[in-house]
């Protein structure tokens, strides 16, 4: 039986929660949502923001057509829930503008905010990183609600750059996130005051608890204090938190976030190499330390990943009825040819995410048993040359087909590939 995580007696606080972490009020936010060009309004998680702003931001300077990705993120729950239940998102969304002209390089886009009907809309699409039926109160995707696989995101415990920690195995996490701190006694995490968790809509708390074989309700319910004081809103936020209570304590310090926005955090916090039962070692979703490479995540090594999921209403054929969210969501899937302003292949690799095309192992449900996978049409050279800046030694690179000798294999994003 599935666990489920709390979440209709959650809507209200956690829309109210929300408006801080969009940090513009709504007297700032001077448009309407609705009135922007070919607006395409989502909601969702926090650890898909930056992936949706780089996207979003390409989008914007795309003139035929025009889209608009505005997105909002309450919560990874709040992917699902609106097409189950009819809940709306009101007050302010974000939406992104490239950078200006003559940014250097890496220059994020800029962050604007609009505002939402005041009497709340259903959202064009939802985007989380675990599954909806892994939300309370979602038994089964609802009928006329389509699920469309995304990119690959995983999840890293984390520990401030100073903690003298470098891995966590499955079985110690189990007992600190299913019976907490004070009482599992794992060394040196046994502290509550620097023990940090999320909220029951997080698919990052939900992906990890499935993984470590803890019901996601569970954790946290041993919290004696404030629980409003434990959980950290956003992924954003967790790496504050952890970076602040490593000022403290680093070696008692240890949270949780999506590996992308890690990433971007290397000078505040570290993944832990985690071990998963059954293994000998822990792994770090990368070959190293200081790489990008998700070799771990795409080989199998690392077991802490999952798809992206996009909700969205579907004719009886399974078409996403909305056309700017079918061509939104189909550029995600590969259904719908990308324009020349929109790299999302690279756009993917940089932001820390991984497309399917890169991966060499599977798995049909999330956190569950992994297989070995051949895209359709491999593209792992170039995935680690976009990420990392250097493709693999045993990567061979080519101009044309014919510089291709190996049986079987096709010239690629200049790199020889399987075919």
């Amino acid at each position: 039986m599935k666990s489920r995580v709390p979440i209709r007696l959650l809507i209200p606080a956690l829309l109210a929660l929300a408006a801080p972490l969009l940090a513009v009020s709504r007297a700032d936010a001077q448009e309407n949502c609705r009135d922007l060009p070919n607006a395409v309004i989502g909601a969702g998680g926090s650890a898909s923001v930056p992936l949706l702003a780089r996207v979003g931001a390409a989008l914007r300077s795309v003139s035929n057509p025009a889209v608009t990705v505005v997105y909002q993120s309450p919560g990874a729950c709040f992917g699902i829930t609106p097409y189950v239940d009819g809940t709306t998102i009101t007050g302010t969304a974000s939406y992104w503008d490239p950078p200006p002209a003559g940014s250097p390089a890496g220059t994020p886009p800029v962050q604007r905010t609009c505002n939402l009907p005041l009497t709340g809309v259903v959202p064009d699409f939802g985007m989380m990183g675990t599954a909806g039926t892994l939300c309370e109160g979602v038994t089964e995707i609802p009928a006329g609600i389509g699920d469309f696989a995304g990119p690959i995101t995983s999840w890293s415990l984390i520990v401030p750059q100073t903690s003298p920690q470098t891995v966590i195995a499955a079985e110690a996490a189990y007992l600190l996130y299913g019976f907490g701190p004070a009482e599992a006694q794992v060394s040196p995490w046994t502290d509550p005051a620097h023990f940090w968790g999320r909220n029951p809509t997080s698919a990052a708390l939900i992906a990890i608890a499935l993984a470590i074989g803890v019901p996601p309700e569970r954790v946290g319910s041993w919290f004696s204090g404030d629980r409003a004081s434990w959980d950290v809103r956003t992924n954003q936020a967790m790496i504050q938190r952890v970076y602040e209570s490593g000022q403290v304590s680093a070696a008692a310090t240890l949270g949780f976030v999506s590996t992308e926005v890690a990433d971007n955090a290397r000078d505040q916090v570290r993944t832990l190499a985690y071990q998963h039962y059954d293994q000998s070692c822990g792994y770090l979703p990368d070959s190293t330390s200081t790489r990008f490479d998700k070799r771990n995540v795409r080989d199998g090594h690392y077991f802490l990943w999952s798809s992206y999921h996009f909700y969205a209403p579907v004719d009886a054929a399974g078409q996403i009825t909305n056309p700017r969210t079918r061509t939104l969501v189909g550029y995600f899937t590969g259904a719908v040819d990308t324009p020349d302003e929109l790299p999302l292949l690279e756009i993917t690799a940089q932001n820390g995410n991984i497309p399917e095309c890169a991966m060499q192992v599977w798995r049909d449900t999330d956190m569950g048993p992994l297989y070995s996978y051949l895209p359709t049409a491999p593209c792992g050279c170039y995935y680690e040359e976009v990420a990392t800046g250097t493709a693999p030694a045993s990567c061979t690179a080519c101009d044309e087909a014919s510089d291709c000798t190996a049986p079987g294999s096709v010239c690629r994003f200049g790199y020889c590939e399987v075919r």
